[in-house]
């Protein structure tokens, strides 16, 4: 199978996917109730889809073609409604988060689709461990070429994602340490991790004609990179976000990446090399484990810093070109988030700490995301 034609799209839209938790309105464990949400929502006209995930107790709202920060927040708030209008229905809650605090993964269903079937049999328990919930955002680029150096330039701000969407520190009713512990489940997949470093589409279809040769990938579907091509819509897709506990968080962290995206295309401030990623596990674990509070390394200059103060230079850094794109008031709410308002990791420690029970902070953490998303 040969990698397909790069589809043009829009330079710089946006797309937003975002994994949700099911949650029982009794005992406020995951509840297996995807199937009749969808039902409920069948032939309902939206700006974009709902759809399964792996297992029931997940559903997946995904926008349209965003061209910016305020389109993704109208489109994301209209389909809020809807599935929080379905859910009221069946009684059911929705939460944000990237774990769900207690949860075992031995209880959940698969979803009966042959995809996930197929996975589920070629990967087993994993499966069901891959009961965790993130966010993905698509970024529009005019070509091929640019996908991929856009990629490369911002695989180096993949810290920054995972700090900023961090709402994972509870797994198994445990406090696992670490600020995004969802993606310690991601590490477990075969081809997750970094993409290849190729900087051409002929170069790039030459390393996934050798991976099909395998037999081990028929498509860009079965890479689960933290940024991958997306050649049918014409897109890069980031993909280390933890699912924020709020619809506005999300369109925020969309803004922050579509606003890095117009600076590496209008400026191209790097040139990537392959020694960009020497540190690049390293600076990935730092985030996960200790979010804001982090310490990473330039990999250009290889200076050490913590991620807070890296995240802060850059948001000064992009001001300019977050005025050009109407997204100035996102990323100050992101400056606010960094400056000393925390992410939803620490919001969920603290409910933790005053309540003292897990259930009672689903309860809270549910009760956020099923707010009005004005």
């Amino acid at each position: 199978m040969s990698l397909e034609h790069f589809a043009s799209s829009a330079g710089l839209s946006l797309g937003i996917e975002l994994e949700l938790q099911i949650i029982s309105r009794h005992n406020y464990d995951l509840m297996p109730c995807a199937p009749d949400l969808l039902r409920l929502l069948a032939g309902r006209k939206l700006p974009g889809l709902v759809t399964p995930e792996m297992t029931e107790s997940m559903i997946e709202l995904s926008t349209g073609i965003c061209l910016g920060y305020d389109d993704a927040v109208a489109q994301l708030g209209e389909i809020h409604d809807a599935l929080v209008e379905a859910a009221r229905k069946l009684d059911v809650g929705l939460a944000g988060g990237g774990t769900h605090p207690y949860q075992h993964w031995a209880q959940q269903r698969i979803f009966d689709k042959p995809r996930f079937l197929q996975l589920s049999e070629l990967y087993g328990y994993l499966s069901k461990q891959f009961t965790v919930f993130g966010q993905h955002v698509h970024l529009g680029c005019p070509d091929a070429d640019t996908a991929l150096y856009t990629l490369h330039c911002i695989s180096r701000f993949i810290p920054h994602f995972i700090a900023l969407s961090a709402s994972s520190p509870f797994v198994q009713g445990e406090d696992t340490g670490f600020q995004s512990a969802r993606l310690n489940s991601v590490f477990a997949f075969p081809l997750s991790g970094r993409a290849p470093f190729e900087l051409s589409w002929e170069g790039f279809g030459r390393y996934f004609d050798k991976m099909t040769a395998t037999g081990v990938v028929q498509s860009m579907k079965d890479f689960y990179w933290d940024i991958r091509p997306k050649p049918e819509y014409g897109t890069i897709e980031v993909r280390v976000m933890d699912t924020p506990l709020t619809v506005a968080k999300a369109a925020r962290i969309a803004a922050y990446i579509q606003t890095l995206g117009r600076w590496i295309q209008v400026e191209r401030p790097f040139e990537p090399t392959e020694d960009d990623y020497l540190v690049y596990t390293f600076n990935r674990f730092q985030a996960c484990r200790f979010g804001f509070d982090g310490n990473v390394v330039d990999p250009a200059t290889r200076e050490h810093r913590t991620l807070r103060e890296d995240i802060l230079r850059t948001l000064m850094r992009l001001e300019s070109h977050a005025i050009a794109l109407k997204a100035d008031g996102a990323l100050r709410e992101l400056l606010a988030d960094v400056g000393g308002r925390g992410n939803d990791a620490q919001w969920l420690r603290e409910t933790h700490a005053r309540e003292r029970h897990l259930p009672e902070v689903v309860r809270q953490q549910s009760a956020r995301w099923m707010a009005p998303a004005a």
